[in-house]
């Protein structure tokens, strides 16, 4: 970003004029190019807007002084921002009769508030539209994993379970509907985490092979969903199989004193489709190295490589895996 002459700032492409959260002293004009209006999700970012040549931006704050609710960021090589700073605007504001400054105010007060509804809206819409919400499935497997963890015998190959007894777990100490909890167990029996034998009569026997990955998961889970959303690390479901790979040659490959593992990426672009059956291409490893889950990408004699700890991610994986098999289930 170039250094303001006459109110003129030049942004390339991708820079930030501001960040969200940052504190408010202007309002800007494009004159030429554009400007994305993004938002942070997690540890990426969504466009809520372009602004275009003529239009104005970052506005709102003239009035309450609040941080920036969004950033700003050029979307074109080039782009040329013309600065109002607040202080000289809040000089010539004054000069405005009291009844249009407070209908000003008004509007942008709320527009705020409609901003913010829209969100609690749109948040409370999306997780309506999902059967399995991410704080139902950490409460229904919490529910299993407590009510195994209690009441689960010990069998040859896993810990046995009466159905009766976690359905009456979820009706009558958790209040949840027992469908639910019926469809968690038979994704649970896909992902070989237990057996179900029917014993008739309404009677089921749950014979759970993977009591502790269960309990780990509960307990992986609950600490992301509460984390800060500013450490929290989501893998996205586009991740799965470039992790995914990344573990298989991993287990390949020959750990330093800490457990980490170096792989070389032009090597799994070659192989991975006879491998695996589908392409891992430099550029996808990307998203990870920005979340931290893999080191940068290191220029050795060899071509780009990255390392990072397989015992970690083989961890991770089966994780997230099944987080998205229970949010698809209808």
């Amino acid at each position: 970003m170039s250094q303001p002459s006459n109110g003129h700032i030049q942004i390339k492409k991708n820079d930030l004029l501001f960040d969200e959260g940052a504190a408010s002293d202007a309002m800007y004009v494009v004159k030429s190019g554009s400007v994305s209006i993004v938002k942070k999700k997690g540890n990426s970012e969504i466009e809520l807007a372009k602004i275009m040549p003529g239009q104005l931006f970052g506005e709102m704050a003239f009035f309450d002084d609040k941080p920036r609710s969004a950033g700003a960021r050029a979307s074109k090589d080039g782009t040329v921002v013309i600065a109002l700073p607040f202080k000289s605007l809040h000089a010539q504001f004054k000069q405005f009769p009291e009844w249009l400054k407070a209908m000003v105010k008004t509007v942008n007060d709320n527009l705020r508030s409609a901003n913010r509804r829209i969100k609690e809206l749109e948040r409370t819409s999306s997780e309506e539209d999902q059967r399995f919400p991410p704080h139902t499935i950490n409460k229904l497997c919490g529910i299993f994993a407590l009510t195994a963890s209690r009441f689960a015998e010990k069998e040859d190959g896993g810990f046995a379970l009466s159905w009766n007894v976690l359905r009456r777990f979820t009706i009558q100490v958790f209040q949840e509907p027992t469908n639910k909890m019926e469809t968690l167990i038979e994704i649970l029996s896909a992902f070989d985490i237990l057996t179900i034998e029917k014993l008739g009569e309404g009677r089921k026997k749950i014979l759970i092979k993977k009591l502790d990955f269960m309990v780990d998961f509960v307990e992986f889970y609950n600490e992301h969903l509460y984390a800060k959303e500013e450490s929290r690390v989501t893998i996205e479901k586009k991740e799965l199989p470039t992790l995914k790979a990344l573990i298989y040659y991993g287990n390949k490959a020959t750990p330093d004193a800490k457990g980490m593992v170096k792989v070389q990426l032009e090597m799994i672009r070659k192989e991975s489709v006879k491998d695996l059956d589908y392409l891992v291409d430099v550029n996808q490893y990307d998203g990870l190295i920005g979340k931290k889950v893999v080191s940068e990408k290191l220029q050795e004699a060899d071509g780009l490589s990255i390392s990072f700890d397989p015992k970690e991610l083989g961890r991770l994986v089966p994780f997230w895996q099944l987080i998205y098999v229970i949010q698809d289930a209808k």
